[in-house]
């Protein structure tokens, strides 16, 4: 079911009214079973196509509930193991082979999410904090919940059921602020994706037009032109599609977490993945960081290595979270890339902090150029490295033959200055803008004024699908 598609405002639109219908926790909660059953089925033509996600449910049930009654270590790591195991085997990543695959064409969307969910549980279940059984039904509508089904935001599963015990309660502000949410996200899918995915596609065709030798500029150019345009579709789209499940899931009880939080202000690059997807940082800090970290720690005990802990603790973590985002090679190169960006910038910090104090190195880092700068630095780094997501192994391994180190180091010194200098520019317009709030709020808040934006914004969706013919679906989900 294409996110964008007026099948999709259908099926939302029929939630949600029969949520407004039978707003008692077990209505809202019959209901979303319903919608969630719905939604996956949109995905499948035949029940055997959802088979193995359905045993990949009752196989982890069983474990969380294993591991809940034991709360043994032993028995979490079996969980764990069997948990993973299956999931890598139901995804077909790639250095399996044909050796474990099942003969016959299966449902994968939302693997991955709902492994997240298990693996959170297992552990929860284990510390005891679960302290009674699951409910099947909470256990389906959370690990399944059709806002949160293809790519996440991730939450507690004592969050979703708690948000379900809640009396629904919408009141006229609370629906418009939903409503207007909504209308964000699909302004951000379906005019700013969908600008930036023609601007893309056009711009990656040239770059790998095997007819194509430009000079070396020409091609650093284009290479950067094509990974910056593919970073903005990509923030509008996801950013987008969070803005759409988070207002949708106000409107039938649901709280979703944040995942966004203007990544592109962050001056480094862990900055930027607390602010990226931060649903899945937190969960890979909880889950994996801070257990490494803490088993590091008690191995070590010299206190000059401790500072570089967290250096080999942020690769480890960074290069299993590219990984992943994909079942190919192309994707280990990628959380290689993340695990060097976040070690590199964590040696950094340390270095600096050293040398000239946390003060000093704070006053520095507080300079408008040097905001800028940093700032254009890391979406540079991040902008290349997400080349990986639009290109296959060979295609990578032959645009870095052909662009050689120095069109390496000129892309990104040619990115970083070129974004760190827009971010300058960026930040003066918004002061500007801020000098003159009191009295553009003023008028925005009133009632015929943001109905008004509200309908310009719908209007404006509109007109570029009927030029795009349609908005490019979800790009999320595809890893």
């Amino acid at each position: 079911m294409a996110f964008t598609s007026l099948t999709f405002i259908a099926f939302i639109t029929a939630v949600v009214l029969l949520t407004t219908a039978m707003p008692s926790p077990g209505g809202r909660s019959s209901v979303l079973l319903v919608a969630n059953l719905v939604f996956i089925g949109s995905y499948a033509t035949s029940i055997e196509q959802v088979a193995p996600l359905a045993a990949f449910l009752l196989l982890c049930f069983l474990l969380i509930e294993a591991v809940r009654r034991s709360r043994s270590s032993a028995m979490l790591g079996v969980g764990l193991a069997v948990a993973i195991g299956t999931f890598i085997v139901l995804k077909k990543f790639s250095f399996l082979g044909d050796t474990l695959t099942l003969p016959f064409p299966y449902l994968i969307v939302g693997l991955s999410y709902i492994l997240f969910r298990v693996l959170h549980l297992m552990v929860d279940a284990q510390q005891g904090e679960l302290d009674r059984p699951l409910s099947p039904l909470q256990f389906f509508n959370y690990s399944c919940n059709f806002l949160a089904f293809s790519a996440g935001p991730i939450q507690r599963y004592q969050e979703h059921v708690s948000n379900s015990r809640q009396p629904l309660l919408l009141d006229e502000e609370t629906v418009y602020r939903a409503f207007a949410r909504v209308i964000k996200g699909f302004v951000k899918v379906g005019v700013v994706s969908a600008v930036f995915n023609y601007l893309f596609d056009n711009m990656s065709a040239r770059v790998l037009d095997p007819a194509s030798h430009p000079a070396l500029p020409l091609l650093c150019a284009r290479a950067v032109a094509a990974a910056l345009f593919y970073a903005v579709y990509l923030y509008a789209n996801f950013a987008g599609y969070m803005d759409i499940v988070i207002g949708v899931g106000r409107l039938i009880g649901q709280e979703l977490p944040e995942n966004f939080n203007r990544p592109f202000l962050a001056r480094n690059f862990l900055d930027f993945w607390s602010r990226w997807h931060m649903t899945l940082s937190d969960w890979f800090k909880t889950y994996l960081f801070n257990p490494l970290l803490k088993t590091l720690a008690a191995r070590v005990t010299s206190p000059k290595s401790v500072p570089y802990l967290a250096v080999i603790a942020f690769f480890v973590t960074f290069l299993v979270m590219g990984v992943w985002h994909g079942t190919t090679a192309v994707f280990v190169i990628y959380g290689l890339l993340m695990g060097a960006g976040a070690s590199v910038n964590k040696l950094w910090q340390v270095a600096i902090t050293q040398r000239l104090g946390k003060k000093r190195y704070k006053a520095i880092g507080d300079k408008p150029l040097v905001i800028g700068l940093a700032r254009g630095m890391t979406l540079a780094y991040f902008a290349l490295a997400l080349s990986c997501l639009w290109l296959d192994m060979p295609q990578l391994s032959g645009l870095v033959q052909r662009l050689g180190v120095a069109g390496l180091l000129a892309c990104y010194a040619g990115l970083s200055v070129t974004a760190g200098v827009a971010f300058v520019a960026w930040d003066a317009v918004v002061g500007l803008y801020q000098s003159m709030l009191p009295n553009v709020t003023s008028v925005s808040n009133g009632v015929i004024v943001r109905n008004l934006s509200l309908a310009l914004q719908i209007l404006l969706v509109l007109t570029v699908a009927s030029f795009f013919h349609k908005a490019p679906e979800f790009v999320y989900r595809a890893f």
